[in-house]
């Protein structure tokens, strides 16, 4: 393990990717020892970053991922999947003893990417995570997570902000705020939602967080089953987040550029099994080329939205 100073944060460089089955099993016997122990944790965000080098695809899983997530078959990495790449080293950060939030049970409530560069597959990378602007919520407690992806030249190449809530974790001397913005999944303000003609429609099987927890090694135990689910409090097991928003950017196709924001705002869990309703629109310039497409994904039964993005030309 070594450490570089960039600025006021100290950059800690891990010696291999972490396993996210450890890094959940690690942060339940944190979570028992603290409930035991009654050690208040802290109350501010660690100033380390985690690094990673020489990351590089795993050409099986890559491949695993594009027929899962049905992404066009080709030797770049989709930004879903480079999001991937990044959430070990990403939620090793979330795993620190002076992180003061419990991973386990955290929501994600948004995600933005910003993709400047196709990256190959064969491409070694550099990436670094770290968290930043924790703030107060009517449920809970607010962070956000950054990882970005270099090339060897230092090039970024991919950043992603992701924006987890501690549900009903409240950190003395943060505020919450009068209006919460972040997604009514936590418990903010619904915007009014009228369900369009749908582009699509998913059929979600019970085994969809195990299949994708096996392409993108997120094995999150609310993803995996009803029983695990149930342990933390969840009724069903319901679909990664993300494995929802890569699909819809795989539903935008090839029209999009090279160099695009990618953004998911998740309003309601997807419990499995499920259908999922999509509706994508698109808009483009005065010259005909694709700028934007924005995309609804909701329950056709009850008409619930559960997740809205867009994806635009990246200025």
């Amino acid at each position: 393990m070594s450490t570089d100073t960039d600025g006021s944060r100290q950059t800690v460089f891990l010696p291999e990717a972490p396993s996210l089955s450890m890094l959940y099993l690690n942060a339940a016997a944190t979570a028992a020892r603290r409930r035991i122990s009654g050690a208040r944790p802290a109350t501010g965000l660690p100033d380390a970053r985690h690094g990673l080098r020489g990351v590089k695809a795993d050409v099986e899983k890559l491949t695993a991922f594009q027929h899962l997530l049905g992404e066009t078959a080709g030797d770049f990495l989709p930004s879903g999947f480079i999001h991937a790449l990044a959430f070990p080293v990403a939620m090793s950060v979330l795993n620190r003893d002076d992180f003061p939030l419990p991973l386990l049970g955290m929501i994600h409530l948004r995600n933005r990417a910003d993709q400047y560069r196709a990256v190959h597959f064969s491409e070694s990378l550099e990436i670094v995570a770290w968290v930043e602007n924790l703030r107060g919520h009517r449920a809970g407690s607010l962070v956000d997570l950054v990882a970005e992806v270099r090339d060897n030249d230092g090039v970024l190449r991919w950043k992603g902000v992701s924006s987890y809530l501690a549900k009903g974790f409240f950190l003395p001397g943060v505020d919450k705020p009068g209006v919460d913005t972040d997604g009514v999944q936590g418990g903010g303000p619904e915007t009014p939602f009228s369900p369009p003609v749908p582009t699509a429609l998913w059929a979600l099987g019970v085994d969809t967080g195990r299949n994708y927890a096996g392409v993108s090694g997120d094995f999150n135990p609310i993803h995996l089953s009803v029983l695990s689910a149930k342990a933390l409090g969840l009724k069903r097991s319901i679909a990664h987040g993300m494995y929802l928003a890569s699909r819809a950017l795989a539903e935008v196709g090839p029209a999009r550029s090279e160099a695009f924001t990618w953004e998911v705002m998740f309003e309601a869990p997807v419990f499995l099994p499920a259908r999922v309703s999509l509706e994508i629109s698109t808009s483009r310039s005065a010259g005909g080329h694709w700028d934007r497409s924005d995309f609804t994904g909701w329950n056709p039964r009850s008409g619930r939205r559960h997740f809205r993005g867009s994806v635009a030309t990246l200025d």
